[in-house]
């Protein structure tokens, strides 16, 4: 896991100034070293954190063998060391997994990138074509954004911080990314809060060269649903997870799993047994409050782990905000960034790797509002215009139930999904807020809107990668751990992708297909669970003088830095210490610590 920087330009060599405070703004990514390359046409620049190789051998900028081509990468390879037996012709300098990507490049050219597995970001230089090449994951879980400066160069790094930290660019407000993050909380994956810088998109790639960029897409994820029966599913469902843990346990330090005690991040622990005779799992909770930590306790107890349970008093809010919140570079407002935050603070006093038990809850239908969606799905009135205009009658003179209150006024569980669940501002909100843009994320698919399988895959193109991984790998990062995520291993991830949804979620019961495929491994009180979130309802918060004080400070003094964004005076009628306050609050954090 690392931080990668460059600048391709002409006369590139007279970069090093800039080079050096992009690196410098990204030592968290990577404080075990630093280094730059440079040849006429491009400056590269690398910040590391050491997991595999941790020779000399290891170290980035690398070179190919015969120095035609230049690497940066941050993320790690799964299952490189079956590659480096396939593509065995190259003469390997050491053992790290980045190296089998320029092995990969000297036979297959750009078309590595469909064999490519893992969570990667990186940027090659062939020097002979005088071409930069460059390519992002499939899932979205490691960044990259890039951008022209004002002296026409190509800048590319990590974080965004870093391209500003160039002195390159003047960034312009994004309107649109504003609008997207006042709907939903963050920023669309294909934008970026800053018209001028760009963020390459998951399952892109990137091609520069004579000034031209060019951008397409090379992996979509599984359209159609898969026809299997629930004994086959749970055969193959713990194959693949099997498989997907054991590449992700490879590593030259300890890899350690964070442990919830909720289904997920049991499961993970339960594999990882398989392979790991003593495993270390973290565990993060506060003092005087109900949590998870009995259920870690016992899947730890369980499988005999080197258990660490960190308890904290829960500190003052807006001191862990002002402390954290500038990780992010953009306004973001998922209200779990602070445990986030702190679990992995915690981690990196005994590990540099962990595994996390993510994206569980849209790969198995785990969410509670999946399940009123499926009942919304299924509910008679849909599709039936005569029907909805007889119970927009009878609501009138009779009450009428949530999920018939909804199927009226949504057209479908897509809108009811995109408006009602993930929903902070609606249209007319932003426009009264002076944000009148809108932006519509692009799909590689076209979802059925009355398909909850299909929701699931809107997920896992938005919400995904601009919300959750977003924020595990800012605030991982933020404290120089790595962070990997078994489920979202390509070949496990398409096979669950696919399952019909009745092996996910019914009426009754939710993860179908991980309660059936792993009950065995759990205890029994796991079992028997129901979904617990992360974090802290965001009206309890604004009970602290601390955060009321914070609040007031950015949010009703009409010279604060957001105001040069949004109205001041409907934003006055907003703040009702709610969710949406909660979102306004941190798009002021973002203005002050931004603008």
């Amino acid at each position: 896991m690392c931080g990668i920087a460059g600048i391709i330009t002409p006369n590139a060599r007279n970069y090093s100034e800039e080079l050096q405070k992009m690196t410098n703004a990204i030592a968290h990514r990577g404080p075990d070293a630093e280094s730059h390359e440079f040849y006429d046409g491009a400056a590269l620049g690398h910040r590391r954190l050491s997991i595999i190789d941790l020779s000399e051998n290891g170290k980035q900028p690398l070179f190919s063998s015969d120095k035609k081509e230049c690497i940066v990468l941050n993320g790690e390879i799964y299952g490189y060391q079956d590659l480096k037996k396939t593509y065995n012709s190259y003469t390997y300098k050491g053992s790290s997994d980045t190296e089998v990507v320029l092995a990969m490049y000297k036979v297959l050219g750009k078309n590595l990138i469909h064999e490519l597995p893992g969570m990667f970001a990186f940027a090659l230089w062939d020097e002979e074509k005088n071409e930069l090449f460059c390519a992002r994951d499939r899932f979205g879980e490691k960044p990259f954004y890039y951008a022209i400066g004002k002296n026409g160069e190509f800048i590319f790094g990590s974080e965004i911080k870093a391209l500003l930290a160039s002195g390159l660019i003047v960034p312009e407000i994004n309107k649109e990314a504003l609008s997207h993050y006042l709907q939903y909380g963050y920023v669309s994956t294909y934008q970026s809060i800053y018209k001028n810088i760009i963020p390459l998109p998951p399952a892109h790639q990137l091609l520069y060269k004579d000034g031209k960029i060019e951008v397409k897409r090379y992996y979509s994820i599984p359209k159609n649903d898969s026809v299997i029966s629930l004994s086959e599913a749970k055969e193959e469902f713990v194959a693949l997870l099997k498989t997907a843990i054991k590449k992700q346990l490879v590593a030259d330090v300890e890899v350690g799993s964070f442990l919830s005690g909720g289904l997920d991040s049991s499961s993970i622990v339960a594999m990882v047994n398989e392979f790991t005779p003593k495993q270390t799992t973290i565990s993060y909770g506060y003092f005087g409050e109900h949590s998870e930590l009995k259920f870690a306790e016992e899947i730890a107890e369980k499988f005999n782990t080197r258990h660490i349970e960190i308890k904290e008093n829960r500190g003052e809010i807006a001191h862990d905000l002002l402390k954290i919140s500038n990780f992010f570079d953009e306004p973001f407002a998922d209200m779990s960034y602070t445990p986030q935050y702190k679990i992995c603070e915690a981690a990196r006093k005994h590990l540099t790797v962990v595994l996390a038990g993510d994206v569980g809850d849209e790969l198995f239908g785990g969410y509670n509002f999946y399940r009123v969606e499926n009942e919304l799905k299924n509910h008679f009135s849909y599709g039936n215009i005569i029907t909805k205009f007889g119970l927009s009658l009878y609501q009138k003179i009779r009450p009428t139930s949530f999920v018939t209150q909804q199927n009226l006024k949504y057209k479908n569980i897509l809108d009811f999904h995109q408006n009602h669940v993930r929903n902070y501002f609606d249209a007319d909100e932003r426009i009264n807020l002076g944000i009148g843009e809108n932006y519509h994320h692009p799909y590689s698919f076209t979802p059925n809107p009355n398909s909850l399988n299909d929701i699931m895959r809107v997920d896992l193109e938005k919400y995904v990668p601009g919300n959750m991984l977003v924020k595990s790998d800012r605030m991982a990062m933020a404290n120089s751990l790595e962070v990997r995520t078994p489920f979202l291993d390509v070949d496990f991830a398409e096979f669950c992708i696919a399952l019909p949804d009745n092996l996910k979620i019914n009426t009754e019961h939710d993860k179908i297909i991980l309660r059936e495929a792993m009950q065995s491994y759990w205890t029994e009180s796991i079992r028997n669970r129901g979904k617990q979130g992360f974090g802290s309802e965001v009206e309890n918060w604004f009970k602290t003088e601390s955060l009321n004080k914070l609040s007031d400070e950015l949010l009703k003094n009409k010279n604060a830095k957001v105001f040069s964004t949004i109205d001041f005076q409907y934003a006055q009628s907003l703040l009702k210490k709610d969710k949406k306050h909660w979102n306004l609050l941190q798009l002021a954090l973002w203005a002050e610590n931004n603008l």
